[in-house]
């Protein structure tokens, strides 16, 4: 028998009946490991609007932990909710238990996923790549800001709003793992081996069930490299150095901007960007390369320019004292290699 016969949603979707004395079940949306996603409609509000209903099931098994599991439940329902503040982000419109299964009810948000985008219109060019960097990575803050790892940024996942244009994240994994750690980890047996998350997309401390605010900025690196190229990241030759993404001949992007990438998607914690705010201000520098490559000169400097030169540092302007530092740190670093 399908799984979604096997729901009480499942059973009366498509028909006139109503969840609740209020949602008509209209069709399904998607499905996992965690439960079954449903577009409905209030009966109730005027004009009846379309909401999202997503049904979970966490494996209970006993009574003993049911009430601690109501709890988690409720407190990272509240924590979705204070998050759908955010325009890009859907706002929670309830949620409640019904026979040991948790419903979540949202704003429904019409309009296509990045993944069928490209599927219709083929992979994006560099400057549509870092104009959508520049619409998801402010949400990104805002969620690390309200301390919640998102766990499964994708292609996916992310909606461009058909009424005006906006993306909207989606689908968020913290309300799924707090359910499973709840119910597993109040066992005295049972190690929590749940995974959360999208093969290729998640990093390896993803894996180990060890996720941090950079995981998030690895699947942001791997859903450019999807923008790009419209392959998904299983179907890239793997790095045998390193064990990641072999990508660079794939794509015919600037070198900067590659670089970026490339740190995006570093396998190890330490060579990757540890905050969205560094990979917003990597992004940021961009637009003043010109200047310090012009500022960076190694022309050797005669007695009256350098005459001018000193008589110039008591002002400097804020490129100028960059592009110092810069020749600064690369004088360091030559000086280490000589070694």
């Amino acid at each position: 028998m399908d799984i979604s016969q096997q729901t009480q949603l499942g059973q009366i979707c498509g028909s006139k009946l109503l969840f609740r004395d209020r949602y008509q079940i209209l069709q399904i949306l998607g499905r996992g490991g965690f439960g079954i996603t449903f577009l409905a409609k209030d009966a109730v509000l005027p004009g009846n609007p379309f909401c999202v209903i997503k049904q979970l099931c966490p494996k209970v098994t006993s009574h003993k932990n049911w009430e601690h599991i109501c709890k988690r439940f409720e407190k990272e329902a509240k924590t979705l909710s204070q998050l759908g503040h955010h325009f890009q982000i859907p706002m929670l419109l309830d949620y409640f238990e019904v026979n040991t299964e948790f419903y979540l009810v949202q704003e429904y948000v019409g309009g296509l996923t990045l993944a069928r985008e490209i599927q219709q219109t083929a992979s994006k060019s560099e400057t549509a790549v870092k104009r959508f960097l520049g619409e998801l990575l402010p949400v990104l803050q805002y969620l690390h800001k309200n301390h919640v790892i998102h766990r499964d940024i994708k292609p996916h996942n992310l909606l461009r709003c058909q009424d005006d244009g906006r993306l909207v994240l989606i689908d968020f994994g913290a309300v799924k793992e707090e359910l499973v750690c709840a119910s597993e980890t109040l066992t005295d047996k049972t190690a929590n081996t749940n995974f959360v998350g999208t093969i290729g997309f998640a990093p390896p401390e993803q894996f180990c069930l060890r996720p941090v605010y950079a995981s998030d900025i690895y699947a942001v690196g791997v859903t450019c490299l999807y923008l790009l190229t419209g392959k998904q990241p299983l179907e890239f030759e793997q790095n045998k150095a390193t064990g990641g993404i072999s990508w660079q001949q794939e794509v015919s992007i600037s070198e900067y901007f590659a670089q970026i990438l490339d740190k995006m998607l570093k396998i190890s914690l330490e060579e990757r960007y540890k905050s969205v705010d560094d990979v917003m201000w990597a992004l940021g520098m961009e637009s003043y390369l010109p200047t310090l490559s012009d500022c960076l000169s190694t022309q050797r400097l005669g007695d009256k320019t350098r005459r001018n030169e000193k008589a110039s540092q008591e002002y400097l302007s804020p490129a100028a004292r960059k592009a110092t530092a810069i020749r600064e740190w690369k004088t360091k670093v030559k000086s280490r290699k000589t070694f």
